[in-house]
């Protein structure tokens, strides 16, 4: 009986040990290709009709956490370079003073952008939130929208907006460069990947 109990103890050692080590593999390689795709972003092909930009942490003073800011300074650039609607996405999270949303587009407005060019959404918790609700502010018509977001963020951004049948392409901008924030991003990034295929092929609702 012992022996039966050793032998068992340390099959089961052993599954373990190789479902950990095939854990870490996928996840390697699913990491690999998250920097793969994040440092080759997807052609501009044209220009658009709208900007849609994602929201990230604002802090409790009002103030654009830097991965926000990174994201505004680059929607602004593109604004900039051709005038065009604006929608600014997210809802007041935990600890924020306002909606991301609209603290956003008082930026934008600050930095010379026409409060009549923006539209602040507000109620979106999450990336497929936040495509549907600015899917659903695109005036009738419109043709292509550029999706602004971080750049480890904005592959799985686009491929959430081509599931919903919308035609875009993005902007990445840069993730912070302290090694500590770079981790953390594409760690949770990399387990957001592992969550949005498990809900598209019906393992998770």
């Amino acid at each position: 009986m012992s022996f039966k109990k050793h032998t068992f103890r340390g099959w089961l050692m052993q599954l373990i040990f190789r479902l950990i080590v095939l854990g870490a593999l996928l996840y390697g390689i699913a990491l690999g290709v998250l920097c793969l795709a994040e440092t080759h972003p997807p052609k501009i092909t044209g220009g658009s009709d709208a900007i849609i930009v994602l929201g990230a942490q604002v802090y409790g003073d009002g103030t654009l956490s830097p991965q926000l800011e990174k994201r505004m300074e680059v929607a602004l650039e593109a604004y900039q370079a051709q005038p065009q609607l604006i929608i600014t996405c997210g809802a007041q999270g935990m600890g924020e003073p306002s909606p991301e949303g609209q603290v956003m587009k008082d930026w934008l407005v600050l930095h010379g952008v026409p409060q009549s060019q923006v539209i602040a959404e507000e109620t979106s918790r999450n990336t497929q939130q936040n495509i549907e609700n600015a899917a659903r502010l695109l005036p009738e018509g419109t043709q292509k929208a550029t999706i602004i977001t971080s750049d480890y963020h904005l592959p799985r951004a686009l491929q959430i907006a081509r599931d919903q049948g919308l035609q875009c392409d993005g902007i990445g901008s840069p993730c912070r460069p302290e090694i500590q924030f770079w981790v953390k991003n594409h760690f949770r990034e990399v387990l957001a990947w592992g969550k949005y295929f498990a809900v598209k092929w019906g393992f998770l609702k």
